[in-house]
């Protein structure tokens, strides 16, 4: 991943940047997707002023040039104008504009309030778009079996380990490609999450046994990163491009849908399965996936078909044919 400080912004964005790292302990992640929504807001704003000519290469606008007098004629009709931009110009989900108005009300909330160079928030009164909830989609029991028997192949240890993790442990994408050999001892697994919150994660014996099995053929000679759990082919720690590759795959190999499965529905399936067959208490739950809300971690006390047509037919309602 690129360094924040390695990208050319106006001054007035790199505070806010390093206000939220340093001082509200956002993780890295974050702090580069406020950079990449704020840069998209500001290189509109720049063809929405009239400020640049060439509109045509939107992606190559330079927004050093940006300052607070620029920022001071931003008001709230700017900013839907600016949602509206997105959606149908950039064909941003719902998901990804509701994500662009929590980061231009974080920057504006800081204009206003920390750094005192806005008397007035534009940002106060700017709503953020419906997003309809919908059931995760995850692998059933049977379904997961046959996408583990489908690993083969020179790093099949590897990538067993990585699958195994994923649907055992429910564990983000990065948590995994962050793994280091000195996170795992007694039989738990420590990971870094979301806002560099620390979480312990015991593991089954699927899951110490993929992880000995493959020990013992990772590469030793040669490694550029000795401590990093899972290697690439060139001995450096995995990328999360190459995961991701590894995964749709063996979801390919297994006959299933690789456009309706990724390593998020495979974090899905784990605790999806964790509160339908492993009896898990819901704030256990929550503690396992490293959820700060635990309105979060009730997408998974949901039912499936089966339960629910099963439910269904052992209602016996008080006016029916049979209690006639």
């Amino acid at each position: 991943m690129k360094n924040i400080n390695d990208y050319e912004m106006p001054n007035i964005l790199r505070d806010f940047l390093n206000y939220m790292q340093t001082i509200k302990g956002k993780s890295v992640n974050t702090i580069q997707v406020y950079f990449y929504d704020l840069r998209v807001f500001f290189r509109f704003l720049k063809v929405h002023r009239n400020i640049e000519k060439n509109k045509d290469e939107f992606d190559k606008i330079i927004i050093t040039d940006i300052d607070i007098d620029i920022i001071k004629t931003v008001i709230l009709s700017d900013l839907y104008s600016f949602m509206s931009f997105v959606s149908n110009s950039r064909d941003n989900s719902a998901h990804a504009r509701a994500r662009k108005v929590a980061s231009l009300k974080s920057f504006f909330n800081y204009l206003t309030n920390k750094a005192k160079l806005l008397e007035v928030n534009p940002a106060s009164e700017l709503e953020s778009p419906k997003i309809v909830k919908r059931l995760p989609r995850y692998l059933n029991v049977q379904e997961s079996k046959q996408l583990l028997d489908s690993v083969s192949g020179e790093y099949s240890e590897r990538d067993f380990a990585i699958i195994t993790l994923f649907l055992n442990c429910g564990l983000r994408l990065s948590e995994l490609v962050g793994i280091n050999l000195n996170n795992i001892k007694n039989n738990t697994l420590t990971v870094i999450g979301k806002g560099d919150k620390e979480r312990m994660i015991p593991l089954n014996k699927a899951c110490i046994d993929a992880i000995e099995s493959y020990m013992y053929v990772r590469k030793v000679d040669g490694v550029k990163d000795k401590n990093a759990l899972f290697l690439s082919e060139r001995k450096q720690r995995i990328s999360k491009v190459t995961v991701q590759h590894i995964v749709k795959k063996f979801i390919r190999m297994s006959g299933l849908d690789p456009s309706r499965y990724s390593t998020h529905k495979l974090r899905h399936t784990a605790a999806t399965l964790m509160y339908k067959y492993g009896n898990v208490d819901i704030r256990a739950l929550q503690e396992l996936l490293g959820h700060e809300s635990i309105a979060t971690t009730e997408i998974y006390t949901h039912l499936d078909k089966e339960q629910l047509k099963d439910a269904v037919e052992k209602i016996r309602f008080p006016i029916s044919p049979e209690s006639k």
